[in-house]
């Protein structure tokens, strides 16, 4: 299947996109290829709003702003990422659940991947409107469906384990 008809059906039924992608078996690549495109796409989301940024604020220019931000969504966000599950696997072994460090790794980072349509739109709103209570929706909605996608992918991927 391709990765957008994978993303959309993530948005009917997040666990069972991700147990057909654990069923495939460990693959660390692929892993890591989706870490780099989420951040790609989420650099891609936040240039309108640098864009707007650097307009209001000559004394940043745009392409710093560009620089810093795909520095950080291509290179630190990944980073980040892999840490932050590194700490979910430390408390689901504390909690005794038998999901492995890379079940969690994919689910979080497959998560932030289906994610992208609403992160585009949020970038699109930051930009194009700006701060304001449209923004603070969409962040909302943005972090709701985040934690469907995330939650999902971790109860199916600790269904499958046991």
């Amino acid at each position: 299947m391709a990765l957008t008809q994978d993303i959309l059906a993530t948005y009917k039924g997040p666990g069972r996109v991700v147990s057909c992608f654990l069923a495939q078996g460990r693959n660390e690549v692929r892993a890591l290829l989706f870490v780099l495109i989420a951040g790609v796409l989420m650099f891609i989301a936040v240039t309108p709003y640098q864009a707007r940024e650097a307009q209001i604020d000559p004394d940043i220019p745009f392409e710093a702003r560009l620089y810093w931000s795909a520095f950080f969504y291509i290179l630190i966000l990944p980073i980040l990422i892999y840490l932050f599950a590194l700490v979910v696997w430390g408390l689901a072994r504390i909690a005794r659940r038998k999901i492995t460090g890379y079940e969690i790794r994919f689910t979080l980072i497959w998560a932030l991947l289906a994610l992208t349509p609403v992160t585009l739109l949020m970038g699109l709103t930051a930009g194009f409107i700006g701060p304001g209570i449209q923004l603070q929706a969409v962040g909302v909605i943005w972090v709701a469906v985040f934690g469907w996608f995330w939650v999902s992918g971790l109860l199916s991927a600790d269904g499958a384990s046991e």
